[in-house]
């Protein structure tokens, strides 16, 4: 004979609860910090981003690094500095070096001789200040990967897209987790146990005819 109590579904262990919370909960921060990294931040510093395409830059900067690049005074540019510049003024193709010294033209124009980590040899031709788009603040690893897959098309806009759908995603596991707890406590606190409905087995067989 089954009571209300075998009826009842069953109930995850509150260890088990709290793994799921957890994991929610960290896939809220990770894509929180991935919105912050990959989005405000550039948005906010008026940064371009870029993804690495070859291993001229390896092992610091890998095929597939995401870079974020701001604007920076060409003064305050040195030695040891990573920028990312025009492989020829008004091209959109663009190379991400480091600057190993600092030369001037015949004019005295302040101009920038580049060279790659990975490369034996400095870039042929220095860098003017027209090139420049700025200097690498910082880089995230494999990211770079997802940008390229995009191609051509509006990447800023679906990398917001997918950290959006991350964050609400992580925001509704996290919700939905404790709200199932809650609700699965209130359940356990109102179904009646067995005892209570049959008070005890003694009175059970009371209640049977006997022969």
């Amino acid at each position: 004979m089954s009571t209300p109590r075998d009826q009842h579904h069953f109930r995850a262990p509150i260890w088990l609860q709290r793994i799921g919370q957890a994991i929610s909960f960290l896939i809220l921060c990770v894509s929180a910090l991935a919105a912050v990294v990959l989005i405000i931040v550039p948005l906010v510093t008026g940064s371009q981003t870029y993804s690495v395409l070859t291993s001229s830059m390896a092992p610091s900067y890998p095929p597939g690094t995401f870079l974020v690049v701001k604007p920076t005074d060409f003064d305050a540019l040195h030695g040891g500095d990573v920028i990312t510049y025009q492989m020829e003024s008004g091209r959109p193709e663009v190379i991400t070096h480091r600057i190993t010294s600092l030369t001037a033209s015949q004019d005295g124009e302040r101009m920038l001789i580049t060279q790659g980590d990975n490369n034996d040899v400095a870039d042929p031709d220095p860098v003017m200040e027209i090139q420049v788009r700025g200097k690498l603040v910082y880089a995230v690893p494999y990211v770079g990967f997802l940008a390229n897959a995009l191609g051509q098309t509006d990447r800023s806009g679906i990398i917001t897209i997918l950290a959006v759908a991350l964050i609400t995603y992580g925001l509704y596991s996290m919700v939905r987790g404790i709200a199932k707890e809650r609700s699965e406590k209130r359940v356990q606190d109102i179904v009646p146990t067995a005892s209570d409905t049959f008070p005890a087995d003694t009175a059970r067989e009371q209640a049977w005819p006997r022969h």
